[in-house]
């Protein structure tokens, strides 16, 4: 099963003073998502839209099992984020800008040391090693260290890295994010091959224009609550001028409206 399912995630934080004095209220406790739940499915983008601070990233780490939800559950290819986390790792490859190299590590070195220990045989690591490092560009790169590389670079060896295992399940978070527009279109045209391979591919950006060209479906998260969930042409007809940033403005303004989440 290349399903994955959020059902009904919520997941809650304590403020510190600090950050209630940064976020302006007197609220000690934030609900970072609030009820929230889609799909996923084999060979499709789906698409995480929302503004700064929406839940999007929250969400992913759930996916991810860094972080358990507060009630709800998410079922990735059968197994429970909640009950089998382990098994859940196994089958998911997560990159997010958070995540850094070491900087005094060579890309040949720690592709090697990541897909040893996922147990990847030396054959076959040898061969992956080679289609990434061709397809990004890293071959030329292959032994420098990655403190000495571009940002750009970095960036496509973290993928490589993060897909060493052959996952079937993908989750990006920000993928081209400071990326230059080479570097960028590298990026999404393998989302586009990752998609046409039949992986299950959840993308989480706050870039229109990435979620209009690559996603085959999109959820609109604002304030940690889901408030639109179909399809990309579905989405957009929802719209006189099928135009998503207009419709995004217009959830985002209408949420405003209401006060917000909390």
């Amino acid at each position: 099963m290349n399903t994955l399912e959020v059902k009904n995630i919520k997941k809650t934080f304590k403020l510190s003073r600090k950050q209630q004095k940064i976020e302006k209220t007197k609220i000690k406790l934030k609900v970072a998502v609030d009820d929230l739940s889609f799909t996923a499915y084999s060979g499709e983008i789906f698409g995480l839209l929302g503004p700064n601070g929406a839940g999007k990233t929250t969400c992913l780490r759930a996916i991810s099992t860094l972080i358990k939800p507060d009630e709800g559950d998410i079922i990735v290819g059968g197994s429970s984020v909640v009950d089998d986390s382990n098994s859940v790792r196994g089958k998911i490859g997560f990159l997010t800008s958070e995540l850094k190299l070491e900087d005094h590590f060579t890309p040949n070195y720690l592709y090697t040391y990541f897909s040893r220990l996922h147990g990847i045989e030396e054959e076959v690591i040898q061969e992956r090693k080679g289609v990434f490092f061709k397809k990004f560009g890293i071959e030329e790169f292959m032994e420098v260290k990655v403190g000495d590389l571009s940002t750009g670079m970095k960036q496509k060896v973290s993928i490589a890295i993060s897909l060493v295992h052959d996952p079937e399940f993908i989750i990006f978070d920000e993928p081209t994010n400071g990326l230059d527009v080479l570097t960028a279109r590298s990026v999404t045209d393998y989302l586009i091959e990752l998609k046409e391979s039949g992986k299950t591919v959840i993308l989480s950006t706050h870039i229109l224009s990435v979620v209009d060209k690559l996603c085959d479906r999109v959820g609109i998260i604002i304030n940690g609550k889901m408030k639109i969930c179909d399809t990309i042409e579905n989405v957009l007809s929802t719209n006189p001028n099928n135009d998503l940033e207009e419709i995004f403005f217009d959830l985002v303004k209408e949420d405003e409206l209401l006060g917000g989440a909390y």
